[in-house]
């Protein structure tokens, strides 16, 4: 019996565990089945995937021995393999010890890139767990505290032949929040100059048209320091407002920002290009950015996102991620309504881009996404769409790691 249909037999006897008084506390007394373990992972490749390690939509399914299954969505094969070998044979519903090893586990913390394939793992272990609950992620994340999550859009087109102004203007007509656009020419070239000029004219003219905080502007890391600054301090003495204005640099060095933030009072975001919440936490702790950028599974999952929200509270900052694929975008749908931090999600276009592989995805409408309650994240796959390309289901762990006492993790 799964854990749902166990927990429905109960409801059906009277019997709640509001009460407090049935069974120890086991997993199985949380309606979960006892002793499941991860038995497979299969991995499929994602339709129209972006051809960089660090942007695909590849689809993850783990499988429990008493036949859950839970979908997440990231990776490549290579980082994959040694992340789902590790926990075949393991509780599935451990998340945050699993986190653990996988990001310790094989003598160097893990990159950037390995934590794209561990958070597309993570998500699927979140996604297994609510529906072996029956339960929504973001009822288990803390519940609901927002209705809906508003959204900027990237690469909005307004009508055919228009404007830039023209489309600003169809985006926030369309429901969404902020129109977002960006100093990136595509013409290989940048003329330093030139472009600071350019941009500084479809600023003034987007900010006319749509107003204060209905629009944001993306630097790109296109420019050197100097003229970053000196754009940023044209919008500052024209009072513009955009609602965020990111990536003014190169995101190497985070210190940098502490030269740039004392010249200008622009809302900065930053952060598509970090990983986990020790890529940024000098930023937010010495206040030198107004929006974190950071996505999922990219920082490594809803585990590792959460703890970032938690750190971004603390300090007053609010959350822009940028977009992933699709199943990861369904994903931050519920960490995001699961916070009242100040939030702000990236969708490309218009919102009507379909997928072939997703029976059931994101729930967009009028220019936002709205959490749903269906279990788990909420997405159901057509894997007849799919093509697989690993299936993991031997255990292998690349160095032992230590136990304290209490049986969490220490390093190796």
């Amino acid at each position: 019996m799964n854990g749902l249909d166990r927990r429905t037999l109960l409801k059906g006897m009277g019997v709640t565990a509001a009460a407090g008084l049935w069974l120890p506390p086991s997993a199985d007394a949380l309606g979960l089945p006892a002793n499941d373990k991860i038995k497979a992972i299969h991995y499929y490749e994602g339709p129209g995937s972006q051809p960089m390690v660090n942007q695909s939509a590849n689809v993850i399914v783990i499988e429990t021995e008493s036949g859950l299954k839970g979908i997440g969505e990231g990776g490549e094969p290579r980082t994959m393999e040694e992340c789902a070998n590790s926990l075949i044979g393991l509780d599935p519903f451990r998340i945050d010890a699993h986190w653990q090893r996988m990001v310790r586990g094989m003598h160097y913390v893990a990159g950037r890139e390995k934590l794209h394939s561990l958070g597309g793992l993570d998500l699927a272990m979140w996604d297994l767990k609510a529906k072996a609950l029956g339960v929504p992620v973001w009822q288990l994340l803390g519940g609901k505290s927002r209705d809906h999550v508003e959204l900027y859009s990237t690469g909005f087109r307004g009508p055919q032949g228009g404007s830039i102004v023209d489309a600003a203007k169809a985006c926030k007509e369309a429901g969404f929040r902020v129109y977002r656009f960006s100093t990136d020419n595509r013409t290989g070239v940048v003329d330093r100059f030139k472009l600071v000029r350019e941009t500084y004219e479809r600023c003034l003219q987007v900010q006319a048209a749509v107003g204060d905080g209905y629009w944001s502007i993306d630097f790109h890391t296109e420019f050197d320091p100097a003229d970053a600054v000196r754009l940023a301090a044209m919008m500052d003495k024209a009072d513009l407002h955009p609602y965020f204005v990111e990536d003014l640099i190169r995101s190497e060095n985070w210190s940098a920002y502490r030269t740039i933030r004392p010249l200008t009072a622009v809302p900065i975001a930053v952060g598509e290009q970090f990983g986990y919440r020790w890529d940024m936490n000098k930023l937010m702790e010495e206040h030198l950015i107004n929006y974190i950028r950071v996505m999922l599974p990219n920082c490594g999952g809803l585990t590792e996102y959460m703890k970032i929200v938690s750190m971004a509270e603390t300090h007053y900052v609010g959350l822009i991620p940028h977009f992933t694929g699709p199943i990861a975008e369904a994903a931050l749908v519920h960490a995001c309504t699961a916070t009242s931090v100040p939030a702000l999600m990236e969708m490309l276009g218009d919102g009507t881009r379909a997928y072939p592989h997703l029976i059931k995805g994101y729930d967009f409408r009028n220019g936002k996404l709205w959490p749903n309650d269906r279990p788990g994240l909420g997405v159901e796959v057509d894997f007849t769409k799919l093509k697989k390309i690993a299936e993991y289901n031997k255990y292998s762990m690349g160095m032992p790691l230590n136990k304290r006492p209490d049986g969490s993790y220490t390093q190796w």
